[in-house]
Order: C-alpha cells, then sequence, then structure tokens
C-alpha cells in the first residue's frame, strides 16, 4: 500500500524572510513533492496555524522577532511530542546547537540547500510512516 496516498504530509516552514520562506518550499518542494506545505512568519502565526489544522513536519529559523525558533520548538515539543522538528538558522554556535538537540529538533544551517535538508526530511518521512 502507497503510504504517501494514505495520508498527505504537511510541513510548516516558520520565517521571518518572505525570500526564505520561498527557497525553504523550493528545496522542500524539491525533495518532498507531495507534500503540503503551509508557512507562517513567526511564532504566534505557527502556533495559530496549528489550531487551524493538521501539521506533521516543522521548519522553524532560529532569528525571529519575538519568540525565537527554540522557543517555539520547545512549545511544538510539549504539544506534538513526536514531530519532527528542524532549526533553520546561519548561526553555527555550540550553544544553539546543543538548544536544537535539548528540544530533540535537528539543527540544518542556512544558506537552507537540498543538500543540507534532505537527511531531515527523509528521516522525517521515516518517523512519520513508522508511527503510522
Amino acid at each position: 500500500m502507497n503510504w504517501m496516498a494514505d495520508k498527505m504530509v504537511t510541513i510548516m516552514v516558520v520565517d521571518d524572510s518572505k525570500l526564505a520562506r520561498i527557497v525553504a518550499g523550493k528545496t522542500i518542494g524539491a525533495l518532498q513533492p507531495g507534500w503540503t506545505r503551509v508557512e507562517a512568519s513567526n511564532a504566534d502565526e505557527a502556533m495559530k496555524l496549528l489550531t487551524e489544522r493538521q501539521v506533521d513536519v516543522a521548519v522553524l529559523d532560529f532569528n525571529m522577532p519575538g519568540r525565537d525558533g527554540l522557543e517555539l520548538a520547545a512549545d511544538l515539543r510539549a504539544a506534538h511530542p513526536t514531530m519532527p522538528i528542524a532549526i533553520v538558522t546561519a548561526n553555527v554556535q555550540d550553544e544553539i546547537i546543543a538548544r536544537a538537540r535539548a528540544v530533540n529538533a535537528t539543527f540544518v544551517s542556512k544558506p537552507l540547500t537540498e543538500e543540507g535538508i534532505s537527511g531531515f526530511l527523509s528521516g522525517a518521512a521515516l518517523r512519520l510512516r513508522q508511527a503510522r
């Protein structure tokens, strides 16, 4: 049975930069063309979106006005313990990477590339299949 036909996957991209959301959307679309993409420009929009629809995977920018991506990841993790979450940032510091790991999120460096995010997306697809 084709799992993808059984359940569509929705991935949420959260970034305060419209251009970054476009780049992320194209990159994700190239690797997972069957996935539905939704966008939010900050943590509050992302949390509101989650009340309106099912989201299976989250890709979060770290640097955003208001709550940063790690704070949002912690909120998402509390509400959705098994959701695959990636923190995307150009800020490659050990502390940021450690904080991402602490909330069970994958660290992905910017600029976002197919090579950089493919491992996260493959792992997310596998985890979602196993969970169903």
